[in-house]
């Protein structure tokens, strides 16, 4: 199914047709770049804003290059992403795909990637996708090497706690981080005090919020996704659970906080790639007025992410990359300055070097609190 691209949250499928971008007599690339997230199912926020930063990106694109591209909802499940990328493949030739951020599709998509030779461009979180010695995947988020070392540093170095309880998420992501987060702490000579496990499904946090008053920490780290994030936030808010939190990626995202009243995000923190409603320069800013005039909402470090993944992706075809191989030699070799850093693979596709800690105070902009 295609229709018209209207920048609807509800788009499942984006006409290639229509956004083939107008070109010059001149051009010389033409780049096909399907764009494979989630827009429906538990991660439906995350993913559209993903979706949203790639095709702002395109959209941005100088005339020079022709871009086909069409937006494929891969849902909640790993066959719901192998049947789009199939599916891309199956249509033509495809340079680079915009990949979902969900780590089990990731997983999932990867030895599809490695048999046809086509680079997969991510903001996916989960540590094991770039352990897999597959040279076709680039993160441009901060894996959990680098966004766990923000998250516990910043409790240990900035905060100065050492009792810490954990509770994360039994996806992927939620085993990745959380296994980031307890070597980080045995390193700097703590265990934690309490340790929970949640599934995504999970509405009711009094149980988990009950364990953790009971192990008497002195604060609680979060490494949940968004929704659940701000399930546990609010009722541990009206528990007077009265902890310091520090949140993952999904507490920094402004549809997370919408979800939540002020008093209730207050003094909340959370780590990031970046935060364009905290500011950041001026191509940020115009950044974040075309992002809002487009979509009509507020972009967040997973469209940050991706926009300038594709960006890459677009830079590197300037520059003469025309097939997936000199796509993937681009990506592999070069650097590129986006919006919320400088991107430089470490030889396995982690592009994404820096992190920053964000925190509420009485509303729901957040303030950068620290930068590593």
């Amino acid at each position: 199914m295609s229709t018209a691209y209207l920048f609807r949250p509800s788009l499942v499928v984006l006409s290639a047709s229509l956004l083939a971008l107008p070109i010059a007599a001149h051009a010389q690339s033409e780049i096909n770049i399907p764009v494979l997230v989630p827009v429906t199912g538990f991660l439906a926020l995350e993913g559209t804003s993903q979706r949203n930063g790639a095709l702002l990106a395109i959209k941005n694109a100088p005339a020079s290059v022709k871009i086909k591209s069409e937006v494929s909802d891969t849902g909640a499940s790993p066959e719901g992403a192998t049947t789009a990328l199939e599916r891309s493949l199956a249509r033509g030739k495809v340079t680079a795909v915009a990949a979902s951020m969900l780590g089990p599709q990731m997983l999932a998509m990867l030895p599809i990637a490695l048999e046809n030779k086509i680079p997969l461009a991510t903001v996916s979180g989960t540590a094991s996708i770039t352990e897999k010695g597959n040279p076709y995947v680039f993160r441009f988020f901060p894996g959990d090497a680098v966004a766990k070392n923000a998250h516990v540093r910043y409790v240990l170095e900035e905060l100065k706690m050492k009792r810490v309880a954990i509770v994360y998420q039994t996806t992927a992501y939620g085993q990745g981080g959380h296994g980031h987060i307890v070597d980080l702490l045995k390193k700097a000579g703590l265990t934690p005090v309490m340790e929970e496990a949640l599934d995504v499904t999970v509405k009711d946090m009094s149980a988990a919020i009950g364990k953790v008053k009971a192990a008497r920490p002195d604060v609680v780290m979060l490494h949940l996704h968004g929704g659940p994030s701000a399930l546990f936030i609010k009722q541990a808010a009206a528990a007077k659970l009265n902890l310091p939190i520090v949140a993952g990626s999904g507490v920094a995202q402004p549809s997370t906080a919408a979800l939540l009243d002020p008093a209730e995000l207050k003094g909340i923190c959370a780590e990031t790639n970046a935060a364009p409603l905290a500011g950041g320069g001026s191509d940020m800013a115009n950044f974040l007025a075309q992002y809002r005039a487009e979509f009509k909402s507020e972009p967040d470090g997973f469209a940050v992410g991706q926009y300038d993944a594709t960006n890459m992706i677009i830079n590197a075809a300037m520059k003469g990359a025309k097939t997936p191989e000199d796509m993937r030699k681009a990506l592999s070799e070069n650097s590129y300055k986006g919006l919320a850093m400088t991107y430089k693979s470490d030889g396995r596709g982690n592009m994404a070097n820096s992190a920053m800690i964000i925190c509420y105070g009485d509303n729901r902009t957040p303030q950068i609190a620290k930068r590593y």
